[in-house]
This record gives structure tokens, sequence and C-alpha cells, in this order.
């Protein structure tokens, strides 16, 4: 039996476009391209991380380029509504006729003045920086202490895991505000004792998240070979189990930004927080509630930039949710 003759051309090169095509189909796109292209068709979390961005560009910005000081005023411009240019022809945002009334015919508060005659818009962006430093303090405490607890706990277990779940379980007993009143008694009130509270109790939930993380991993068959190998511990839970719970990690720690950021709003408002001529927005809440009936701006201004922020900051870490894990949107 013969054998089919072969031609030359038989074996012709395919044409350029063909190859284009196979070229490109065989490209692959790393993790964090693919979180970042699902995080953009999450039309909800983009929105919100845009509003982030603008509230810090602004919470940074005004304060320098203001005119006024956020702890000084005028009295006599105490308790003035807001005043906007262009936009009082309206009839919206005219100060009430309250300026005209004071003879300040070209003076403009974008949010008002409290009753002691400060920029209320200074104000609030000036403490808007307190709810974003205390936003960046929760991710640092649970990134250095929450995981550091979690993955040495899941990792070696045992008498180690006992002992550091006990101290968990010691904090945990105590409530916040317990732990917050005693600072001020030795402190003053102020930021101090509340970076000092959170770093004493913000981490339980994220060292838990990557205890659990940890002890599904740690049996996995990769984490057996590298022992095997010769693998030392600290190289193990750095390359081995730290990448591959780093998603989690992640998540858990944009879902602690609005309990912190809520917690030191909280402890302004009854009088634990920060103290006037201080600012935070927890601060122009408590200051704004007690002229509630007069000058209902004065609270409703901070309280929506509060709520707006801890909105942005629940809605972006739910779409890192889907963007890090896309089967928890299935769930």
């Amino acid at each position: 039996m013969s054998l089919p003759r072969l031609d030359l051309f038989d074996f012709a090169p395919p044409e350029k476009h063909l190859l284009a095509d196979q070229s490109h189909s065989i490209v692959e796109r790393g993790f964090l391209q693919d979180v970042w292209g699902r995080l953009k068709s999450n039309r909800a979390a983009l929105v919100s991380l845009i509003v982030i961005l603008i509230i810090l560009a602004l919470s940074v910005i005004v304060p320098l380029i203001s005119t006024h000081r956020y702890d000084r005023g005028i009295i006599q411009h105490q308790s003035l509504p807001p005043r906007w240019p262009l936009i009082e022809k309206t009839g919206l945002l005219d100060g009430n006729g309250e300026y005209q009334e004071k003879g300040l015919e070209d003076t403009y508060y974008l949010f008002g003045t409290d009753t002691l005659g400060r920029d209320i818009w200074v104000r609030t962006w000036k403490g808007t920086q307190v709810s974003l430093y205390m936003a960046f303090l929760a991710v640092v405490v649970d990134m250095i202490l929450g995981m550091s607890f979690g993955l040495i706990s899941g990792y070696y277990g045992g008498y180690i895991d006992l002992f550091l779940q006990r101290v968990i379980e010691i904090l945990n007993s105590i409530p916040t505000i317990v732990i917050v009143t005693l600072l001020v008694f030795v402190l003053r009130p102020g930021i101090l004792s509340i970076t000092l509270a959170i770093i004493i109790k913000g981490w339980i939930g994220m060292s838990k998240i990557a205890r659990a993380q940890v002890l599904k991993l740690k049996e996995q068959e990769f984490i057996l070979a590298s022992r095997t190998l010769g693998s030392s511990d600290l190289k193990i839970i750095m390359h081995q189990l730290l990448p591959n719970i780093f998603g989690q990690v992640i998540i858990m720690s944009m879902f602690s930004i609005p309990n912190a950021i809520f917690t030191e709003s909280f402890l302004a408002f009854i009088g634990l927080g920060l103290q006037p001529p201080l600012a935070s927005l927890g601060v122009l809440i408590s200051e704004g509630f007690k002229s509630f009936l007069v000058s209902r701006y004065m609270v409703v201004i901070p309280t929506a930039v509060l709520a707006v922020l801890m909105f942005s900051f629940t809605v972006l870490a739910d779409g890192l949710r889907d963007a890090f894990d896309p089967k928890m949107k299935e769930m």
C-alpha cells in the first residue's frame, strides 16, 4: 500500500489575520486585571469609588485653600443659612434674606455658619478628614493585628490557638464604650483615646476570618508539599497561605471601615471623642443637634456627608466581594 504523495503547498503558513486572531485568543489576564474588570462592570461600586475619591479630595483641598479657618469664626456672621452664588438668583440657597439684614451682600457661606460664626463648609471637610483617618486606621489595624493573629492561631493550632482565642474572647467581651470611657479617664477625650480603642478591639473580626480561612487551607496538598520540601513556617504562611486569603482580607477590611467611622462619630456625639473647636462629623452633628429646631442645616449637612461616606464604603466593599469571588454573587 503506497502512501499519498504530500505536496509542499499542503503546509503553507496560515494567513496573517488568522495568526493575529489566535495570538489574541491565548493572551491571559492576571488576577488583579480580572478583579478590576469585574469591579468596573459593577456600576454601583464604581460610582461609590468615585464618590469616595471626591470626598477625599474635598477633605484635603478645601481646608487648605479656604479663606476661613475651621476653628475660628466671626461672631457677627453667626447662624447664617447656606448661600450659593448664581443659584441664589433662582430663589434656592439664597440665605433667606438674613445676609441682606446684616449688610453682607457679597458674603457667601456654602453650608452656612454655626452659632459661633464658623464656616460649616470648612468644618465639614476638616471633620471628614477624621472619618477618613478612622477608615485608614481600621484597614491598617485589620491588616497588621487581625491578620497576624488569625494566621498564627490557625496555622499552629494546639495550645497557641487555645491561648490566642481566649485572649480574643476576653477582649470581645468588653464593650467598646467601656474601653473608651476608661481611656478618657486616663487620657483626655480626643482622637488618641478612639485610636487606642480601635487598636484594642477593632481587629477581632478580621482575626476570626483569617483563622477560619487558614484552617480550611493548611491541610491542602500544596501546603503539605511545601512542608515536605522543607519550607519554613514563615515561608509557608507568607508565600502560600497569605496570597490565598488576601481577597477575603481585603473584603473584610472594607466592611470594617463604616463601623470605624460610625464609632468615632457616635463617641464624638456623646462627648467622648474630639472636643470643640476641633472638628469631626460627630462633633458637627452634636453641635447642630442643639440648634435643630432653629437651624436644621447645621445637623442635616454633616449627617448627609457621614451617611454618603458610610454608604459608599459599604457598596464598594460589596462590589469588591463580588469582584474577588464571583461565586459569592450566586449565593
